[in-house]
């Protein structure tokens, strides 16, 4: 520690950049741990309303564009953000059911295709 200090005395703006370079590469190390365990427990998870096709495809580990065209949903791009479920259905008039039905039915179709 006492190193440290010395080294910040002679060398303030190197040692800063390398106490900032620590911090960001913590940061990161931190990020990736979390989506690891994350993904690793969340695999094949059931198709609800609040999930977006993203979500939906990342679960299932399929191609979102795919699974968009799979399904019959619109890509993100018509309101400018990923759309859940549930906001779909309401936007076509349908029930949600029916909505995760098509999704349901799109991802055994793409997983049949790569197996």
């Amino acid at each position: 520690m006492k190193a440290l200090f010395i080294t910040w005395r002679k060398r303030p703006v190197l040692t800063s950049a390398f106490l900032l370079a620590c911090a960001v590469t913590l940061f990161f190390a931190g990020r990736l741990v979390f989506f690891t365990v994350y993904w690793s427990t969340h695999r094949e998870m059931p198709v609800q309303g609040w999930m977006t096709v993203g979500y939906v495809a990342r679960s299932w580990g399929l191609e979102p564009r795919a699974l968009d065209a799979a399904a019959g949903l619109p890509e993100p791009e018509v309101k400018g953000r990923p759309q859940p479920l549930a906001e779909i259905a309401r936007d076509r008039g349908v029930p949600l059911p029916e909505v995760i039905a098509e999704v349901e039915a799109a991802i055994a179709a793409l997983k049949a295709r790569s197996e």
